[in-house]
């Protein structure tokens, strides 16, 4: 059946009487998501960077490789260890009983990144992002390769992919304070085991070598807070004291440990070389209260990331596929 045409500029309370309480159907199974495995918080938060910096908010970082298209936007190099993708699938699956063909897979990956965020950050960040977005039916890996930023990049090169999607240097430094959650590939920062003292602290790094060693691609936590006890002990027991119990927790740590030349990525590192940027990375250290505020408007800005002009828009009925297509499960 074909569906009107909408309108992008969407509104607050869009699914109002078609769909009522799906946001708390949302907000069920992220929290459930997140109970059983943190790390898929912070999972949820990766989603909406890498959904709408590429052709938009349109879920097209969803989309399942198939014969006729075997790369789309997840195959590509640069999403390494995209995740959560089964949290989306059974948040459809559950709204798509309550209320079938409603609400859109891109609202279901921002309001599920908006939940997730409030979780690790103890409601700290919070936002009411717009609702009624719709599903593209385009996903190519070459897009995710073209317009998301890489942890090698210097600033300059980190800037200016930001200014492609309208966004300032100030709100590069905000967004890149996500990294005091979720965890790194080893070689997406290969080239930091090697760097010198002045761009990371030896300890850390010896740390982060010990670790990298240790199988072909492994992971590591991005906040040095979340590292193993032992490793620190081992590595850089002056840091001790900072661990956590809680693994996860979204907050302005990141700007203290990129201060500190304890960051994992390259690109973390980069803010500190020019002086807008650093004087940000500064004003966040320094004011939590005020990078949860910024970061949750970053967020709602994100989130309106429109689709390419004249784009083909569904509201799918499986996320991992366009509408048209058989899916078996």
């Amino acid at each position: 059946m074909k569906r009107r045409r909408r309108r992008a500029s969407s509104k607050l309370g869009y699914y109002g009487k078609t769909c009522r309480g799906w946001e708390n159907v949302v907000k069920y199974h992220v929290t459930k998501a997140i109970r059983a495995n943190r790390a898929s918080g912070a999972a949820l938060v990766r989603l909406i960077f890498h959904d709408c910096f590429v052709r938009g908010c349109d879920a097209s970082v969803l989309l399942d490789p198939t014969p006729a298209n075997p790369h789309t936007e997840k195959t590509a190099p640069i999403n390494i260890g995209l995740a959560a993708f089964e949290v989306i699938d059974e948040i459809k699956a559950a709204l798509e009983e309550r209320c079938p063909g409603t609400v859109s897979c891109s609202d279901i990956v921002v309001f599920a990144a908006r939940d997730a965020s409030s979780i690790l950050s103890n409601g700290h960040v919070h936002f009411d992002p717009p609702a009624g977005r719709l599903d593209g039916t385009v996903s190519r890996a070459a897009d995710a390769q073209r317009d998301l930023p890489d942890s090698t990049f210097t600033i300059g090169e980190l800037i200016r992919n930001f200014r492609r999607k309208n966004f300032t240097v100030e709100e590069l430094v905000i967004l890149s304070g996500a990294h005091a959650v979720g965890v790194g590939h080893c070689s997406s920062f290969r080239a930091r085991l090697s760097s010198p003292p002045s761009q990371i602290v030896p300890a850390y790094r010896n740390l982060l070598s010990g670790r990298c060693a240790a199988g072909a691609d492994p992971v590591v936590p991005n906040n040095v807070r979340d590292e193993d006890p032992r490793a620190v002990a081992a590595a850089f027991p002056s840091f001790l004291k900072k661990l956590r119990r809680s693994r996860d927790f979204l907050d302005n740590s990141y700007y203290h440990n990129n201060l500190a030349r304890i960051v994992t990525f390259n690109s973390d590192w980069q803010l500190l070389t020019e002086k807008e940027a650093l004087g940000h990375v500064k004003e966040y250290a320094e004011n939590g209260t005020l990078w949860d505020e910024d970061f949750s408007d970053a967020l709602v800005k994100l989130s309106k990331l429109p689709m390419p002009p004249r784009s083909k828009g569904e509201i799918r009925s499986h996320c991992r596929v366009v509408n048209g297509h058989h899916h078996h499960h």
